[in-house]
């Protein structure tokens, strides 16, 4: 009865010794559907993703499945001394990795869905986000969720913040064009698979 739990601890142990990649590799096997690649973002798509954002202005930033935290790194770089990093992803996996492998105080890893980012927002002393950042694969989420965290991110967004997304296909763009009326699109050759990229900006209140 205790083979299979040997089995996945020990694939997991080695996973984990071929570091960041092999993390990486096994949280797609577990939640295929919830990981947009088995290979992380390259530092090209993460410096054009991320060009647009104000940091001076930033004080809390969400990030939704950061994997091994590709994405981590260069926003706690770029990010003010008195801001914060809210992570959050459904894989305990990645949870876990990240908890052990990210000391930087600002930084909160949560397991949880992108869907209830407001509430997790609240928990977590916030009454809004400036930007959310996103690489979950649109076209492969469960029916539901692609429009449900879509609706959540414009309204926990401050007017005058994005939403950033990165994907291989167009389908974010069709859940969020349902609330923001501005999105800018750009492409990321130098990326594997090659990238379509979005900034979904919510308009200041007139």
């Amino acid at each position: 009865m205790t083979k299979p739990a040997k089995t996945g601890n020990f694939r997991r142990r080695f996973m984990e010794a071929l570091g960041p990649l092999g993390v990486f590799f096994e949280g797609f096997l577990e939640q295929p559907r919830m990981v947009g690649s088995i290979i992380p973002s390259s530092r090209f798509t993460i410096r054009k993703m991320l060009a647009p954002v104000k940091w001076d202005e930033c004080k809390l930033f969400v990030e939704y499945g950061p994997g091994v935290g590709t994405f981590c790194q260069p926003v706690l770089e770029r990010l003010r001394q008195d801001g914060a990093l809210i992570v959050i992803d459904t894989n305990p996996l990645f949870i876990d990795y990240l908890q052990r492998t990210i000391t930087d105080s600002r930084f909160i890893a949560v397991l949880g869905s992108a869907a209830d980012v407001e509430t997790i927002v609240r928990d977590n002393g916030h009454d809004h986000a400036d930007y959310v950042l996103s690489g979950l694969p649109f076209s492969t989420l469960p029916d539901g969720v692609g429009p449900a965290i879509a609706k959540a991110t414009y309204d926990v967004l401050r007017p005058g913040g994005a939403f950033l997304v990165y994907q291989f296909s167009a389908k974010a763009r069709d859940f969020m064009a349902k609330h923001f009326t501005r999105i800018d699109a750009g492409f990321e050759a130098l990326n594997i698979l090659p990238c379509k990229l979005f900034w979904g900006w919510k308009e200041n209140a007139a």
